[in-house]
């Protein structure tokens, strides 16, 4: 097995994508894409991984690259599209480097999404129902309103072979959706390769059409999958373990639950531990080694506290990923909330979001991709922190979004902060 392909972009991750990219965001105390990469580095013959996306050359980038190249022990590589090509474009225009290991199929998994990985068990199903040249898609179930929000299949019961394929349809199709994780043979390229005659074919029947970069635009959703679909060649692994999109700021936390969960199985060690010289942890809590936390504190559930955080006497955060530098003063409250870098909240301050969690009492539900305005007025959700910002001592802050290197003089209520 060669290549793994991890692509995203993150205009919906503003602000905090101002910072860093998205991949590299923080989700349960480890950049985001660093649990695919994990899970990658677990397969047996894995031989590269390879990043590609339409990124910049980024520092904080080559760090990440060089820090997961030591600790996996696996060559990583970063891809830089000339524009954004699409899912299945991007593959594509690098298909010569995804091939060039001689690898006998590939990975690709979007990075914006957070999963248990089972890419074992997908390689396992492969060699059970297709033949070697068939292609795999991981799905799981959603319900019936929020699976129209979605890539939706239809597959056999007995062979789960993918017979009709839809991208987010207008009418229910069914409850099993993509998941964004693939596993492809190098076959795969010639199905994409049609989409990209085709594409160049009608573009010439365009006049005067300055198009020859949209040609090489290819979805792998819309254009491949609904023209494989019922061919004999692809196949839908269902998966009956966590898996969550992260689009927006909000549904890293919610994200950041569902890893730490993971980790009592997976990295017991990354868990904090109640010990005797404090502080109190409640549940699951990340807390990095340099973090500085008062013993009177108060942390949990699902807390994720970065590199050289400060947190004083009597604090109490829950629900909540404060980032690397941030320094929350003596009795302040964070409760769902991203805390940005750098950030610092005052005194007795009270900081709130409104969590767009999913609902918890219906197992196959999904985050809400909600739109940030309803009826002309800001959504509740988390609050949003952008780095460097500073709130005053004993005001409060609630469902907010503040930009970077902003200085709060009062409270807000349900405001974007410009």
């Amino acid at each position: 097995i060669d290549p793994v392909l991890l692509r995203s972009t993150g205009t919906r991750f503003r602000p905090l994508s101002f910072e860093v990219p998205k991949p590299l965001f923080p989700v349960a105390g480890v950049p985001m894409v660093q649990h695919h990469i994990e899970a990658c580095a677990k397969v047996p013959g894995m031989k590269e991984i390879l990043l590609m996306g339409f990124y910049q050359p980024h520092e904080a980038l080559s760090r990440f690259l060089v820090s997961a190249q030591q600790e996996f022990k696996i060559p990583i590589r970063y891809l830089q599209e000339y524009a954004a090509l699409g899912t299945g474009g991007g593959i594509y225009h690098f298909r010569d480097q995804i091939l060039s290991g001689g690898a006998e199929a590939f990975f690709v998994l979007n990075a914006d999404v957070c999963s248990e990985f089972p890419l074992q068990e997908m390689l396992e199903f492969r060699q059970q129902h297709g033949d070697a040249h068939s292609f795999v898609i991981l799905g799981t179930t959603a319900n019936r309103t929020q699976a129209l929000n979605y890539g939706c299949i239809v597959a056999t019961a007995n062979t789960q072979e993918v017979q009709h394929y839809v991208e987010k349809p207008s009418t229910f199709v069914s409850e099993i959706i993509n998941c964004g994780i693939y596993l492809f043979t190098p076959a795969i390229f010639q199905h994409i390769g049609e989409v990209f005659q085709r594409n160049q074919q009608e573009l010439v029947l365009e006049e005067n059409s300055n198009g020859w970069q949209r040609a090489e635009v290819i979805r792998l959703e819309q254009d491949v999958f609904t023209a494989l679909a019922g061919s004999g060649k692809l196949y839908v692994y269902k998966t009956d373990g966590f898996w969550s999109q992260i689009k927006s700021a909000g549904s890293a936390i919610y994200a950041s639950r569902l890893y730490l969960n993971q980790y009592s199985k997976s990295h017991p060690e990354r868990l904090a531990q109640n010990k005797p010289e404090g502080p109190i942890i409640r549940g699951n809590v990340y807390i990095h080694p340099t973090a500085s936390i008062d013993s009177t504190a108060v942390l949990g559930p699902n807390v994720s506290i970065g590199e050289g955080v400060t947190v004083g006497a009597g604090v109490r955060v829950r629900e909540s990923i404060v980032l690397h530098g941030a320094s929350l003063h003596d009795h302040t409250c964070v409760l769902n909330t991203i805390v940005g870098w750098d950030s610092t909240i005052g005194r007795w301050a009270r900081v709130e979001g409104t969590p767009s969690d999913p609902n918890p009492n219906d197992p196959y539900a999904k985050i809400d991709s909600e739109t940030l305005f309803r009826d002309g007025r800001l959504t509740p959700s988390i609050t949003i922190l952008g780095c460097s910002v500073t709130i005053p001592a004993e005001v409060v802050i609630l469902n907010s979004i503040v930009l970077p290197h902003k200085e709060l003089s009062r409270s807000y209520k349900n405001q974007i902060i410009l």
